[in-house]
C-alpha cells in the first residue's frame, strides 16, 4: 500500500513509522518461529535416526560378542560354521547401524539448524531501513 507521505504531518509520519516497525517486528518473529519449528522437526528426525542407528549398532555388538564367545568355545572342535554365521550377521548389522548413525549425526550440524530465511529477511529489512533513512 503506497501512502503519499508529503500530505502527512511529522507526528503522523512518526506514528506510521512506529506502526510499520511494530508490524515488521511481529512478522519477523512469526517467520523465525515458523523456521525454527521446521528446524526442530528436522533435528527430531535426525535424532531419531541416530537413536535407531545406535540401537542397531548395539544389537550388532551383542551378536559379535555372541560370535566371539561361540568362537572361543569352538576353538578346539573342527567345525567353524556355528560361529561364522553370527559373525557375518553381526558385521552386517554393525555396518548398517554405523551408516545410520553417521547419516543422522551429519544432519545435526549447526549450519543446518540456523534460521537462514529469517537472517536473510532481517538483512533485507536493515538495508531497506538504511535506504529510507538516507
Amino acid at each position: 500500500m503506497m501512502i503519499d507521505k508529503s500530505d502527512k504531518s511529522l507526528p503522523a509520519l512518526f506514528s506510521d513509522l512506529t506502526r510499520d516497525v511494530v508490524d515488521l517486528v511481529r512478522q519477523e518473529i512469526a517467520l523465525a518461529r515458523s523456521e525454527l519449528s521446521t528446524k526442530i522437526t528436522h533435528a527430531q528426525a535426525a535424532l531419531t535416526s541416530v537413536a535407531i542407528g545406535a540401537a542397531i549398532l548395539l544389537a550388532g555388538l551383542f551378536i559379535l560378542l555372541q560370535a566371539l564367545v561361540k568362537g572361543i568355545e569352538m576353538i578346539l572342535p573342527p567345525s567353524v560354521a556355528p560361529w561364522l554365521a553370527p559373525l557375518i550377521v553381526g558385521l552386517v548389522i554393525c555396518a548398517i547401524g554405523f551408516v545410520l548413525l553417521k547419516g543422522g549425526a551429519s544432519k545435526l550440524t549447526a549450519e543446518n539448524l540456523l534460521p537462514h530465511k529469517t537472517m536473510d529477511s532481517l538483512k533485507r529489512d536493515k538495508n531497506l531501513v538504511e535506504e529510507k533513512m538516507q
